[in-house]
C-alpha cells in the first residue's frame, strides 16, 4: 500500500480518536523514518520518547527475536527469565527492592495510585485516601489517571471521574501544606511536566513535597513516564533533585518499542499490594522485558548518559540559536520551544512534517523528544528544516 491508501484505511476502520498527521511509516533506522514512496523524516520525538534506541536497533531486534522464538507468553502464574532480570537491573541500579510490570503508562499510575491508597488506609483509617496531584499536570487517560490529571480540560466527557483528588500549583509551597490533612495518603508529582508543556518543576517545591511526605507518612509518587530512561541526562530525573520518592512509575522508554510500564516500590511500600489486589494479564510478558533488558543495558552505562548529556547541550544551544524562538525548557534530550508571535505550535508541526521532520507539541510550545542515540548530523539536519518552517 502507499501512504495514501493507509490513509484511507486508518480512516475507514480504526477509531477517530487521533488527529493523525497525514504521513504514513512504514520503516526506519536510527533517527530516520520512512514512507512507502522512500521519503524521509528526521525523527525529533520517538514515538512520544518510546523509542529511546531509535528505529530497529538491531541489537534490540535480535534481543526480543530470540525471545520470541522460545517463549512469547506465559501467564503470570509462573516465574520467566526476563521478567526477573529486568526487574532485577531496575532495583539493582536504583536502590528501589521491587518491581511491578505493566504495559503502559496509565497503567503504572494507576498501580502506584493503588499503592498510595491502601497503604494510607492500612496505616492511617479508611479516611487516608486522597492523593494530592499538580495542576497542569497530566498521568493518563484510564478514568482514574484522568482523575489524577491536574488540567481541566481532560475533566469531561466521562462523568462520574474518581473521587479523591486535590491539586496545588507546581510551586506552591504554602498551598501544599495547606492541603495536607488526615484524608491524604500520598503526592504525586510529575518533575518536568511534559504534556503541560515541558515545564521543570521547582526543586525546592519537589524536596519540600520529599519532606511532607517523610514527616506525615504519605507516599511519594513520582511519574517518570516520560523523564526516566535516561531521557533527561540521569536514569531517573529525580536523581538531579536530591530526593527519593517510595514509588516511581515508568514506560515509554524501558521497552524500546514494545508496550511495558512499571511501578517501583521501595522498602516502604515494597510490600503493600498482596496477592490478587493487582494484576495484569500482559504484564512481564517474556519479550518486551527481553527488550527491556538490552535497553536498561545500555542506557544504564555512564558513557551513555554523558553522551545524552553532551547532545542534550547541543541541541538546547541550536534552537536558542532561532530568532523565532522565545525560550527553550526542559532537561536533557526533553525540550519544549516557546516560539515569537505569529505561528502556532500546531501549524509549525504541520509544516515541519511537509519538510522532513517529525516534531511534536505541548500546549503552546513544540516539544523535542528525540531518539537518544541521535547523531549530531542528525539534529543538524533537524534543526536546519525547523528552521526554514519558521522563517517562512
Amino acid at each position: 500500500m502507499n501512504s495514501i491508501d493507509i490513509q484511507k484505511k486508518d480512516q475507514q476502520y480504526i477509531a477517530n480518536t487521533y488527529k493523525r498527521f497525514p504521513v504514513a511509516l512504514v520503516e526506519g533506522a536510527g533517527a530516520v523514518a520512512r514512507d512507502p514512496e522512500g521519503k524521509e523524516y528526521i525523527d525529533f520525538t520517538s514515538g512520544i520518547g518510546v523509542n529511546c534506541l531509535g528505529y530497529a536497533d538491531k541489537g534490540w531486534a535480535d534481543a526480543i527475536s530470540a525471545q520470541a522464538h522460545k517463549l512469547q507468553h506465559v501467564s503470570n502464574l509462573y516465574n520467566t527469565q526476563p521478567d526477573v532480570e529486568a526487574a532485577e537491573m531496575l532495583c539493582r541500579y536504583t536502590g528501589f527492592s521491587r518491581v511491578f510490570f505493566g504495559n503502559s503508562g496509565a497503567e503504572a499510575n494507576e498501580g502506584a495510585l493503588k499503592v498510595a491508597r491502601k497503604y494510607g488506609m492500612e496505616k492511617h483509617g479508611e479516611q487516608c485516601n486522597t492523593v494530592i496531584s499538580l495542576k497542569n499536570s497530566f498521568h493518563g487517560r484510564t478514568i482514574t489517571t484522568l482523575s489524577a490529571t491536574g488540567q481541566d480540560t481532560f475533566h469531561q466527557f466521562f462523568f462520574p471521574f474518581t473521587e479523591g483528588f486535590k491539586f496545588v500549583e507546581a510551586g506552591d509551597i504554602e498551598g501544599l501544606n495547606n492541603a495536607v490533612d488526615e484524608t491524604v495518603c500520598g503526592i504525586m508529582i510529575e518533575l518536568i511536566q511534559g504534556e503541560g508543556g515541558v515545564v521543570p518543576v521547582d526543586s525546592e517545591f519537589v524536596k519540600e513535597v520529599a519532606r511532607i511526605c517523610q514527616e506525615k507518612d504519605l507516599i511519594f509518587i513520582i511519574d517518570e513516564i516520560q523523564t526516566g530512561i535516561s531521557r533527561t541526562g540521569t536514569f531517573l530525573c529525580y536523581e538531579q533533585f536530591g530526593v527519593k520518592p517510595d514509588v516511581v512509575t515508568l514506560a515509554k522508554g524501558i521497552g524500546g518499542g514494545l508496550p511495558l510500564g512499571a511501578v517501583m516500590m521501595n522498602g516502604k511500600t515494597a510490600d503493600v499490594l498482596g496477592f490478587g489486589q493487582h494484576g495484569s494479564t500482559f504484564g512481564g510478558n517474556p519479550v518486551a522485558c527481553a527488550g527491556a533488558c538490552y535497553v536498561l543495558e545500555r542506557v544504564m552505562k555512564p558513557e551513555f548518559l554523558e553522551e545524552v548529556k553532551r547532545k542534550a547541550v547541543y541541541m538546547k544551544k541550536k534552537l536558542q540559536a532561532l530568532s523565532q524562538i522565545k525560550s527553550v525548557t526542559g532537561l536533557g534530550l526533553m525540550l519544549g520551544a516557546e516560539l515569537e508571535d505569529g505561528l502556532t505550535a500546531g501549524e509549525a508541526a504541520g509544516k515541519c512534517v511537509e519538510e522532513g521532520l517529525l516534531v511534536l507539541t505541548a500546549k503552546t510550545k513544540l516539544r523535542f523528544l528525540p531518539p537518544l542515540m541521535i547523531g549530531y548530523d542528525e539534529i543538524d539536519r533537524g534543526i536546519e528544516i525547523l528552521a526554514r518552517v519558521l522563517q517562512r
